[in-house]
């Protein structure tokens, strides 16, 4: 895939990290590609780089870029052409008592108390290490047009998903919940809420930001059909489990 050389993404730079440890595959090594300066990062130019591949974290842009590794592959959701199977759509009315609302991306106790609570018991978090200002980096900071869902039960937080709003759809950024209920679905309840919401507001993709094979944090992706993924600089509709 070749570096963005269009207007306006031309005006910007890019950059290697180095090495560091993948979140994803164990005793992997990962790199990302920088776009920078961050500032430049506005939503127009958003919005082109997410079609090559890009994501991002607060007000870093990044793509994958390890030098012997191509695990990530980008994927979206055309919504018009969803198909949920029968467990997601049980799952999608197992949680019509939510009660979702769109806010401004804004830091909150609450959320932070819930995202906390989510790393811990989902990605081996520990409390010391989940700080307000990491979760204010990560979540709360962004260049672009961006809000959260809120999702409540009787007035009880129980999920917050963040988005960015990109030119053809919506792009998942993150999305943390109360993990405590061991029957709920609401990750599953929450893709489906996404899109109903891009439909509703005529979006046609649901970009769900990258599929690792051999991740078993990204095989509920796979799960959701049919989808594109970005093979080399376009986007194809293909099986996931058919990539190597």
């Amino acid at each position: 895939m070749t570096l963005p050389n269009d207007i306006p993404l031309a005006k910007l730079q890019f950059y290697v990290t180095t090495p560091y440890s993948c979140g994803y595959l164990p005793v992997q090594l990962a790199q990302s590609l920088i776009a920078s300066p961050q500032h430049l990062v506005d939503a127009p130019t958003y919005n082109g780089l997410i079609q090559l591949g890009f994501r991002r974290s607060g007000k870093f842009v990044y793509r994958p870029h390890c030098e012997l590794c191509n695990a990530c592959i980008p994927v979206r959701l055309p919504v018009k052409d969803f198909k949920p199977t029968r467990s997601q759509r049980r799952a999608f009315k197992q949680h019509q008592s939510l009660t979702a609302t769109i806010i401004p991306l804004t830091f909150n106790e609450e959320h932070f108390a819930l995202y906390s609570a989510y790393q811990i018991a989902r990605h081996d978090g520990a409390k010391d290490h989940e700080t307000a200002e990491q979760y204010r980096n990560f979540l709360v900071q962004s260049n672009v047009e961006s809000m959260m869902a809120e999702f409540r039960l009787d007035g009880d937080l129980k999920m917050v998903s963040v988005l960015d709003i990109v030119g053809d759809g919506i792009s998942a950024v993150y999305t943390f919940y109360d993990a405590s209920d061991a029957h709920a679905s609401y990750g599953t309840y929450n893709v489906m809420w996404l899109t109903e919401w891009c439909k509703a507001n005529n979006f046609d993709y649901l970009y769900l930001g990258y599929w690792i094979k051999e991740s078993a944090k990204m095989a509920y992706k796979q799960k959701f059909v049919p989808q594109e993924a970005l093979i080399d600089t376009e986007w194809v509709p293909i099986a996931l489990t058919k990539l190597l």
